[in-house]
């Protein structure tokens, strides 16, 4: 046949979830069959989700996967499917994707290139294939191919490239597959999002189809999987250079599926649609990090979220990302699905008694149960932080309290000050009478959350994990950690585009504010710039010696010649940056898990790794000096 219905569909999937998991794969077939798709191209590891992490090293999780394959194969009639497993092979352990033809297994092609940086560690649990063999393995009482394979179905033949095989420029099996004269690629991925990935997929999608004379399907996982990382659920088809058809990312379905009828022997024919999916960093964010907090309370069966409000920029974003997840469910699912898929069915005869007018009015009233707020102020609290605070939270429709602590700071100083044995003053005791009043917050604060069966949302940010100013079981405390991935100079830029561009008019007060941590006496006006260095700088320094790993003095070479700021103000950045740095990865080992959206973070388990102990840069940093 000449013309072929082609479609890839992104599945929003959980670890060993097995029914969640099947009943998604099913979904999508049944619903592709409905589409009359010929072809179905599903997401890496589809069958037991791609976050298995070292249950990979299992046995049993291999077995049971098997099961279920056994079981999808019966719903492929009419249909051909590809569909994502783990395997094993002679005692090793393979990531494959296996196509199946009208209830029939054609054969497995394993990964051969395994992601081994950043958020990924696939070199731990599987084994590369090796190009151009092929082998037979003996499964479910039958003989399959299995390796670099090249299948034939419905007239065509048929080849993949699974995830990271694509990143491999030169490498990529796609090159040996032209010289074969494969008619159709398809790639199975579990590709993490993060800002501008999705434009470079583009390049490695589109001109691959012109350069090996195909047609090219990419389907990605969706959603918050498994903890940290996020899909996007992007879906691409692309035929001879031409992007055909492109989805709108970060959906709130478990199922997105986009397919195009494809004419093999006359390209120009074939079914092309113009897509909106904006690529700005902004929107991105925003898209990403709400996705990722409803998946985050779904899946941990959670009743909401509560954040411990300052009015400063860091609360904020979360306060602001929270009710936008509501915002956008209720907008995308409705609010009644919204609700049944958060699991909150008892919220629904509340909703309908209140006879609102419209989504918005809707999304703040669920927003009132959903999100709860607490502005917990000292004597050095100001009553700018407070008022930003309570109309932020009346804005969006959020619950808000607030309450005083100094009580407990008082307990706690008079009981450290009878041990030591003097008073205890700013002078001499600066960073433990700060500490001290964030971390005194924390108790109450959790009691809520636990109170209303919720999440408590950490409001550290990248900037400051960095350089340690951030306290410990104070805005570190928490279930999980949105924005500790991205930079402080970042959020506060996204701040001033939700209150233009998404209407949230309740944060005119905290973007007019300095960010300031109110933990010194008011008369010392204190903010975050003066105790660290200007944002902007900060976020420079990090991404050449963090991101690139460059040592102090290439840092300094290269920002020298931006003229950023006076030359040895910059030398004294730069050594700050490095020392605070060095002296506070202990930190980095205990902060709450963060959602990863940039092309790097400073998570320890899942990017940045460094020693707890070190010689702290004191050479390199005595060479800098020397310039």
């Amino acid at each position: 046949m000449s013309k072929l219905r082609v479609a890839g569909a992104a599945l929003n999937q959980i670890p060993i979830d097995w029914k969640t998991n099947f009943d998604n794969i099913v979904f999508a077939i049944e619903e592709a069959k409905e589409q009359e798709v010929d072809i179905l191209c599903l997401p890496e590891l589809t069958i037991c989700g791609y976050g298995c992490e070292d249950l990979f090293l299992s046995d049993w999780l291999y077995e049971k996967a098997l099961l279920q394959l056994k079981e999808i194969t019966t719903v492929c009639s009419d249909i051909t499917v590809a569909v994502g497993l783990p395997l094993k092979y002679e005692n090793k352990n393979y990531n494959v994707a296996c196509l199946i033809h009208n209830q029939e297994i054609l054969g497995f092609t394993a990964k051969q290139f395994l992601a081994n940086d950043g958020v990924h560690y696939e070199t731990r649990w599987f084994t590369p294939w090796p190009a151009n063999r092929q082998e037979k393995i003996h499964i479910l009482g039958k003989d399959y191919p299995i390796g670099d394979l090249i299948h034939e179905a419905r007239g065509l033949k048929i080849a993949f490239e699974i995830c990271e095989d694509a990143w491999r420029l030169k490498e990529r099996p796609g090159y040996r597959h032209a010289e074969k004269g494969v008619d159709l690629i398809l790639n199975p991925s579990a590709s993490h999002f993060s800002f501008n990935k999705s434009a470079y997929r583009e390049t490695l999608v589109i001109p691959a189809s012109k350069e090996f004379s195909c047609t090219y399907v990419f389907a990605n996982m969706l959603g918050n999987e498994s903890g940290r990382i996020i899909f996007d659920g992007e879906i691409m088809i692309a035929q001879e250079g031409k992007l055909l058809q492109k989805n709108q990312r970060f959906s709130y379905e478990n199922i997105n599926i986009l397919s195009s009828l494809i004419d093999f022997a006359h390209p120009e024919y074939s079914e092309a649609a113009s897509s909106k999916d904006s690529k700005a960093k902004e929107v991105e964010f925003v898209r990403a990090q709400t996705l990722g907090l409803f998946d985050y309370m779904r899946k941990s069966r959670s009743k909401g979220y509560v954040i411990s409000l300052s009015g400063g920029a860091d609360s904020s974003s979360c306060t602001v990302l929270v009710a936008e997840m509501i915002r956008r469910g209720v907008r995308e699912l409705g609010y009644r699905k919204f609700l049944q898929k958060a699991g909150l069915t008892e919220l629904l005869q509340h909703i309908e008694k209140q006879s609102l007018p419209n989504d918005l009015e809707i999304a703040k009233a669920i927003t009132k149960v959903l999100l709860t707020t607490a502005y917990q102020g000292t004597v050095n609290s100001s009553d700018d932080t407070l008022n930003a605070a309570l109309s932020l939270a009346s804005s969006i429709g959020a619950t808000f309290f607030q309450w005083k602590v100094d009580e407990n700071v008082a307990t706690y100083r008079q009981t450290i000050e009878n041990a030591l044995e003097r008073k205890m003053s700013w002078e001499a005791d600066d960073i433990a009478l700060q500490n001290i009043q964030a971390r005194v917050r924390i108790p109450g604060i959790w009691m809520l959350t636990n109170i209303k069966g919720a999440l408590l949302i950490a409001t550290n940010n990248r900037s400051e994990a960095d350089v340690g100013y951030t306290t410990m079981d104070g805005d570190t405390s928490g279930s999980i950690a949105p924005i500790a991935a991205v930079d402080k100079y970042f959020l506060l830029q996204w701040l001033r585009w939700a209150e233009q561009e998404l209407g949230y008019t309740g944060l005119a007060k905290v973007n007019s504010l300095n960010p300031t941590a109110e933990l010194r006496p008011l008369e010392r006006t204190q903010t975050d710039e003066n105790d660290l260095m200007p944002y902007p700088i900060l976020a420079q320094i990090e991404r050449l010696a963090i991101r690139k790993w460059l040592p102090p003095t290439e840092v300094y070479r290269i920002l020298l010649a931006e003229k950023l700021e006076d030359d040895e103000l910059l030398k004294t950045h730069i050594k700050k940056f490095f020392r605070l740095w060095s002296r506070n990865q202990w930190k980095r080992e205990r902060v709450a898990p963060a959602f990863h959206v940039d092309d790097f973070n400073v998570d320890p388990k899942t990017w940045c790794r460094f020693p707890i102990l070190s010689g702290g840069f004191e050479e390199e940093l005595r060479e800098l000096d020397e310039l």
